[in-house]
Order: C-alpha cells, then sequence, then structure tokens
C-alpha cells in the first residue's frame, strides 16, 4: 500500500486566506501614488505661493522706504515714472536723485529687469507704485503684480509737526 507524503506547505482551511493576492497589493500601491502624488501638487502650490508673499513683502520694504525717503526730504519734487533711469552723477547728485537711483536699484535688484516703479505726488499725496513680473505665480504668460502704497505726507494745517 502506498504511503502519502505530508506536503511541506499546511493546507490552508476552507475560508481563510493566507497571503496577500497581486490585486491587492497593485490597490495599495494605486492608493499609495495617488496620496504622493497629491502631497506633491501641494507642496508645490505652497512654494508658489511663499514666492509671492516673498516679493510683496520685498516691494514692500522698498516702498516705504522711498516713503521714508520723501519725508526726510520733503521739499523735493519726487514725481518720477520708471520709463525714465535715475541717472545718478555722484559729484553733483542731489539728494532726491541719489534717492530716486536708489529706488530704482532696489526693484531691478529684487525684480530684475521686469520692475518697474513709479512715484506720484499730488499736493499733499504720494503714491509709491512697483509692478514686477508674476508669470511664475499665474502659470499666464505677461502676468503682472502690482503693489501700490499711498501715504500723506507734510505739515496740515493745525496740525503738529
Amino acid at each position: 500500500m502506498p504511503t502519502r507524503s505530508t506536503p511541506c506547505f499546511p493546507r490552508a482551511e476552507p475560508g481563510r486566506q493566507t497571503g496577500m493576492t497581486l490585486i491587492e497589493v497593485l490597490v495599495a500601491m494605486l492608493i499609495l501614488s495617488i496620496g504622493l502624488l497629491g502631497a506633491a501638487v501641494i507642496q508645490l502650490n505652497a512654494l508658489k505661493y511663499t514666492d509671492n508673499s516673498r516679493m510683496t513683502s520685498q516691494a514692500s520694504f522698498i516702498a516705504y522706504d522711498m516713503l521714508d525717503r520723501i519725508r526726510a526730504n520733503s521739499g523735493a519734487d519726487y514725481a518720477w515714472r520708471g520709463e525714465e533711469h535715475a541717472s545718478v552723477s555722484t559729484a553733483t547728485a542731489s539728494v532726491r536723485d541719489v534717492d530716486l537711483h536708489d529706488f530704482e536699484a532696489n526693484i531691478r535688484g529684487f525684480a530684475g529687469d521686469s520692475g518697474k516703479g513709479s512715484v506720484a505726488i499730488s499736493t499733499n499725496e504720494v503714491t509709491v507704485s512697483i509692478s514686477w513680473d508674476e508669470r511664475r505665480g499665474t502659470d499666464a504668460p505677461g502676468a503682472r503684480q502690482t503693489f501700490t502704497l499711498s501715504s500723506r505726507i507734510g505739515n496740515e494745517s493745525g496740525l503738529a509737526r
């Protein structure tokens, strides 16, 4: 009578699973990859918005610096458009010319050649505007971001300076 050899692997009981199937592994990998892809998209958006905030903060610092310079030298006419270059010759430069040159240099330093600035003065109100190319933040070619700061300067009647 032939003898039966015992199998090396224990037999599974009916209705009980002993391992994972390939389909279960593939579904788990699909869920994991979708989750990681979502996390990557969130990270990219966070970097985009952080860069936009950094540029706006830098423009704010430059505009407030220019406003402080105008207040310190309130007798000079600081009206200036970004299309004209504020050239400065150190021997003959006035304080206004040096301030406008520094303003233009600061804008070009943070925004490159796409950066533009202007200073508009109307009676005792000053408006400093800075704009730059915002293509990276909006994914639209030619998109520009503008920061505008307006403030009153000078001595209003009845107020001590």
